[in-house]
């Protein structure tokens, strides 16, 4: 049995939310001021429908338009046999259409946004738009069979419901209230949209910190530290009208040491920033990132076994199994995962493989799909992509490499500071240049046995001065100073 812990911590600048598996960070989720839309309701605006893509940008308010493909748009009501392939008899430009954020802003793209709303509450998703009724596949048989009993009885028609997993145990009263308070909060949205004038928010999705607790918080949970009093007062307010039996599970950090450093939080962190994953067996894993999927590498590093070459495959791919799966969820790591595990021989050890990665893969709250072992040793995993992710939160693009993690060589930044310099000389109409070059430019343009303005001034019959200028990047070259022949010297700029 799996032992489970969340941790709640919250300042001025941002909330860090915890899952800790084993006393083993498996999730983290940071929310700063500019928080993720996921979840939020918007009136919006159809600013362009493209048949081509059989989708339609939406104005929601935000810096940029959202996307709305066409299986997302819900057939206006009334209308029957509508081809619900074609964007073009669905929605039209200027239109008014409300739209729920399914899919934070990445990169260069916006939003991405569905008409079909689902409203979540502490043990009920309510769907206005659907009548499908469900239950959650993750538990029992006959646990899912009472609770879809006793819900069924209660849903208006034409509304859809999903009992979420963490209504296990709940009682009839429970659920009724729940659903209660979604039908209520439905007829407030629906009527704000009626008021709102495009684009405006008319629902915004709960904080960070309540939306774990009513998502994620259940009897699983040994407990659940906070370590701020209003977010504790809030959470435990909430959990006494929804789960009054999980509030003596709730409890106040007070001690002198911060909640994540008592926990020693931070190493983790810090891992899951690195390219670089070591093992216990004293393998590692390699993730790479590209635009297309994410790659991962299995290697045996300083492992060598103590039986054959097979069993210590086995045992390093098994211990990468585990390793991959606590990684997509540390990371938050969406879209196509190929993991390189070691090639087997053996099919019974390629079986082994796959029923641990799946048992791993098994806790994931997020949607995940996983294919067989390939003849390279290849397994694609699947992961749905919600969020930016840990990486993009904690790390912005390096402004010298532009994100590439590598920088232009250091024969290669001398060769073009000289290049452009050459050019500069033969082009310019004036007698002498003095030249601001980057200071690390300048040691590889004046290395011992090296004057590149001596051979300039040889080349080019100009004089030429350079000294090192902290405002000029690596790889640019400044005219600081040109003019007649002796109107400066190097001398003279000596202690710039």
């Amino acid at each position: 049995m799996v032992a489970r812990e969340m941790l709640i911590s919250h300042d001025n600048n941002e909330t860090q939310v915890a899952l800790l598996e084993d006393q083993e960070l498996v999730e983290l989720y940071i929310e700063r001021p500019k928080r993720s839309v996921v979840g939020n309701v918007y009136l919006g605006k159809v600013s362009d429908v493209l048949p081509g893509m059989q989708a339609a940008f939406v104005d929601i308010g935000l810096e940029k338009n959202a996307f709305l493909y066409v299986d997302e748009v819900v057939a206006p009501e009334g209308v029957e046999n509508v081809p619900k392939r074609d964007i073009q008899q669905l929605l039209k430009v200027g239109q008014q259409v409300m739209v729920q954020v399914i899919k934070d802003a990445m990169g260069t793209k916006g939003a991405r946004v569905t008409t079909e709303i689902s409203l979540p509450g502490r043990f009920l998703v309510l769907m206005p738009f659907s009548t499908f009724v469900g239950v959650s596949k993750k538990l029992p048989d006959e646990e899912r069979e009472r609770l879809h009993g006793i819900i069924d009885q209660h849903i208006p028609e034409g509304t859809g419901v999903i009992v979420r997993t963490v209504a296990q145990g709940a009682t009839s009263r429970d659920l009724i209230g729940d659903l209660e308070f979604l039908l209520r909060l439905w007829k407030r949205v629906n009527h704000q949209s009626e008021d709102a004038l495009a684009p405006e928010v008319i629902y915004t999705e709960m904080d960070l910190a309540l939306r774990f607790v009513r998502d994620v918080f259940s009897d699983e949970f040994r407990r659940l530290i906070i370590d701020d009093k209003p977010t504790f007062d809030k959470v435990v307010s909430f959990l006494k009208k929804t789960s009054p039996q999980l509030v003596k599970r709730v409890l106040l950090h007070k001690e002198r040491v911060p909640l994540f450093e008592q926990y020693r939080l931070q190493d983790a962190i810090d891992g899951a920033l690195k390219r670089t994953v070591p093992l216990p067996n004293g393998g590692h894993l390699t993730i790479d990132r590209t635009e297309a999927l994410i790659a991962v590498d299995v290697n045996t590093g300083k492992f060598v076994g103590k039986r054959n070459l097979e069993d210590t495959i086995l045992r390093t791919n098994l211990e990468a199994a585990d390793e991959v799966v606590r990684q997509l969820r540390l990371r938050d790591l969406g879209g196509i995962i190929v993991v390189d595990f070691i090639d087997m021989e053996e099919a019974g050890n390629k079986a082994l493989l796959l029923q641990r990665l799946g048992a791993a893969l098994d806790r994931d709250r997020t949607k995940t799909r996983m294919s067989d072992v390939s003849r390279l040793g290849l397994v694609e995993i699947t992961r749905k992509n919600v969020t930016d992710g840990l990486y993009n939160v904690l790390t912005e693009v390096c402004p010298h490499c532009g994100g590439e993690g590598r920088v232009v060589s250091r024969q290669t930044r001398r060769i073009a500071a000289e290049r452009r310099m050459r050019s500069i000389l033969r082009n310019g109409k004036s007698d002498a240049y003095l030249f601001g070059l980057n200071p690390e430019t300048f040691q590889l343009v004046t290395e011992p046995g090296l004057n590149v303005a001596a051979s300039l001034r040889a080349e080019l019959g100009r004089q030429v001065t350079i000294v090192p200028d902290n405002d000029v990047a690596p790889t640019e070259v400044r005219v600081l100073i040109e003019g007649r022949t002796g109107i400066f010297s190097r001398r003279s700029f000596a202690s710039r």
